[in-house]
């Protein structure tokens, strides 16, 4: 056995003892640097740098807070900026608010956010402009605000939707932004009755037609299969 080691507790052999590794067919001792301290580990460096402190080139080096911020994590190797500061040039600045604006807890961005009715502009918060039939919206592809029921956004503006007669709303800011109703199907801008062939029915869709069974649809009647 060698020097700076133990038998070990189960089984045969040995394992060196606190604050030594094994070397070779020996037990090194650990050499700790300053501010670190030993992790009692045959595995790594066996050392670990102290709170405020952080490994660098076989060393621990202090850990530089810059004003206005704070030590982070359990080790405390790294800092984070205090409330109503971010990080700017390796410190920490005051976030200024701009009016009609509230700060937020946030490590990236400005460190602020529009209050509703507002967008940011240019680092400032503007008033959102809702046109008629319009209200505010928090969707980020409504620029800010959407249109009522039964219009449409076109540019600024909310314009009615023309339904045709026999038709309803589907609430789709795509499209026609109406859906004929069951029994019926859309001709040029407008809904006509299905004309059912004999042996037909209304699809699932309920604007088209189907054959019953057992008959086949070919081009505008139902066959015999």
């Amino acid at each position: 056995m060698p020097d700076n080691a133990s038998a070990k507790r189960y089984g045969d052999g040995w394992t060196c003892n606190e604050g030594y590794r094994p070397s070779g067919s020996g037990c090194a001792e650990i050499e700790v640097p300053a501010n670190a301290y030993a992790t009692g580990s045959s595995y790594g460096s066996g050392w670990a740098c102290s709170y405020g402190y952080t490994e660098s080139n076989g060393q621990c080096a202090e850990v530089l807070v810059p004003a206005n911020a704070h030590l982070t994590s359990t080790s405390g190797d790294r800092w984070a900026c205090d409330d109503g500061y971010r990080v700017q040039d390796g410190g920490c600045v005051a976030i200024v608010v701009p009016a009609n604006a509230y700060a937020v807890n946030s490590r990236s961005g400005t460190g602020w956010k529009c209050e509703r009715g507002y967008r940011e502009t240019q680092g400032r918060c503007v008033a959102i402009r809702v046109p008629e039939h319009g209200y505010l919206s928090d969707s980020p592809s409504s620029g800010g605000w959407a249109c009522e029921r039964g219009y449409r956004a076109e540019r600024n503006d909310c314009v009615a939707i023309n339904v045709p007669d026999n038709a309803r709303l589907n609430g789709s800011s795509y499209g026609s932004g109406w859906d004929c109703k069951r029994g019926f199907r859309e001709v040029d801008d407008a809904c006509e009755p299905l004309q059912l062939p004999e042996n037909a029915h209304i699809d699932y869709s309920g604007n088209d037609w189907d054959c019953n069974r057992p008959n086949r649809r070919q081009q505008d009647r139902c066959v015999p299969r």
